[in-house]
């Protein structure tokens, strides 16, 4: 079941209006566990049983932590943890990629390798709820939090259906304490939990996928080779896709959880304004910076022992983030460059520690950035190395005189969007959406709801799966 979907629509009008019935607490989140596990079924049922699997061995691993006196017994109840969700991650999403690539290392050997048919479908959004399981038994582990007071509060947080599949990556600390008094929206709450809503559904179905989608997939997935125009105009197309379609899931998130009274946090603040590389990454994905951060970067070292063990950590950190977001080679590279961006970046302001730059120099270090993400975002999008080493040689000038790919009305939309985008995030650098709305006229705010839900109306969407979802 997806947000942007008939189906959903009916789906949360019948548990918002069971959760606003009468009944108490505890009913309610059973309700609200029975409808999440419906949601995730929705997919595909069966897989409702990894589900109970990651949730009731954290359960039990967290348990035993909490009752275990020698430092070797709280490490083993720690690595039960860890095994089984790393596990299920390891086989379910990357058991293809290893084989593949043991066949291929086993076929440079000379030996003739053949292994069976790998043909096991990925579960709906594994690589976020079990981060989400093993941040509560790692952080009970590390002393930083204390576990659940019971099985119903942590189920429920585990499988809450507004962050289940594509994030935000909650942490135990973040919405486990929400479930232990009754909780229902305001009047001001439900009317803006419905603006997100409204907010992230028009990013969705009208930008991403109405008008950013097609430019993108005309380049990056025909035949043909782009120059340098067509290459740069589908790039850029595919960041603001990534963008719309990722945020604008968090947003409606958070909106969904906020009609039902519940606080989650800010998945991304407005990234495309980052100056630096470490200031993107503090606003694109920013539950799972944070989770890499807390649970690998920190843990590797951080900045505590010296200048090559940092940027050995931080290049570990990114490769690794990478590879989450997919079992391929593409994915790996495009982590890789943001580690070489991230080491360059504390080079030099290490190199240069007293260097401010002025309103103009910042706002060229903003563009810069804003470019060299451009340039990973070829190794995120193309299925291949031989199609993004085509994109990136059309986007620096080595494809020639290439045919022209895309027609000028999506040369100038995906213009139009994409510097309406930037413009935005950059007016909006230092603000939150919430300052904003509450000093707006409500008039104004009234016509742009409404425009946009026209346009979620009119948009002859077909309910496409949100790109985060493969992740």
């Amino acid at each position: 079941m997806v947000f942007n979907s008939l189906t959903f629509i009916v789906f949360f009008a019948v548990v918002l209006l069971l959760h606003s019935l009468p009944l108490n607490w505890v009913t309610k989140k059973i309700n609200l566990l029975i409808a999440s596990y419906i949601f995730y079924a929705a997919w595909n049922p069966p897989f409702v049983i990894l589900l109970w699997i990651s949730t009731v061995v954290d359960w039990y691993a967290a348990q035993g932590l909490v009752r275990a006196q020698r430092p070797a017994s709280r490490r083993a109840w720690m690595l039960l943890s860890v095994v089984a969700n790393v596990g299920m991650l390891a086989y379910f999403k990357y058991g293809s990629f290893l084989l593949a690539n043991f066949s291929a290392l086993m076929a440079g050997l000379g030996v003739d390798y053949r292994p069976p048919a790998y043909d096991i479908v990925l579960p709906v959004g594994i690589s976020f709820y079990t981060f989400a399981t093993m941040s509560y038994t790692l952080d009970i582990f590390l002393r930083r939090a204390q576990p659940a007071r019971n099985f119903l509060d942590y189920a429920l947080f585990v499988t809450f259906f507004p962050h289940l599949v594509a994030g935000p990556i909650m942490r135990p600390t973040e919405l486990v304490p929400q479930f232990a008094q009754p909780r229902r929206a305001s009047s001001s709450q439900l009317r803006f939990g419905l603006a997100l809503i409204t907010l992230g559904l028009f990013q969705k179905v009208v930008l991403a996928d109405s008008f950013l989608a097609h430019p993108a997939e005309l380049v990056y997935d025909g035949a043909a080779i782009p120059g340098a125009l067509d290459a740069w105009v589908a790039t850029l197309a595919f960041s603001g896709q990534i963008f719309c379609d990722f945020a604008g899931y968090s947003t409606t998130a958070i909106g969904v959880a906020m009609c039902l009274g519940f606080a989650m946090p800010d998945n991304f603040r407005f990234p495309y304004a980052a100056i630096g590389f470490s200031d993107f990454w503090r606003r694109w994905h920013i539950t799972l910076s944070s989770w890499l951060r807390d649970y690998l970067y920190i843990p590797l070292g951080g900045n505590r022992h010296g200048e090559p063990r940092t940027y050995l950590a931080l290049m570990a950190t990114m490769l690794i983030g990478g590879l989450w977001h997919g079992a391929s080679w593409t994915f790996v590279v495009w982590g890789g460059l943001h580690g070489l961006y991230l080491s360059a970046e504390r080079a030099l302001r290490t190199r240069f520690p007293g260097y401010r730059p002025g309103p103009i120099a910042l706002l060229g270090f903003g563009l810069l950035t804003y470019a060299l993400i451009n340039v990973t975002w070829v190794f995120f999008r193309a299925k291949t190395f031989g199609k993004a080493g085509v994109v990136l040689g059309g986007m620096f000038g080595q494809n020639g005189s290439a045919a022209p790919i895309l027609d000028t009305v999506y040369l100038v939309t995906v213009s139009g969007i994409i510097a309406g985008i930037v413009t935005a995030h950059w007016l909006m650098r230092t603000r939150t959406l919430e300052s904003v709305v509450a000093r707006a006229p409500t008039s104004v705010l009234s016509v742009t709801w409404a425009l946009m839900a026209f346009a979620i109306i009119i948009s002859q969407g077909t309910g496409n799966a949100f790109i985060y979802f493969q992740f």
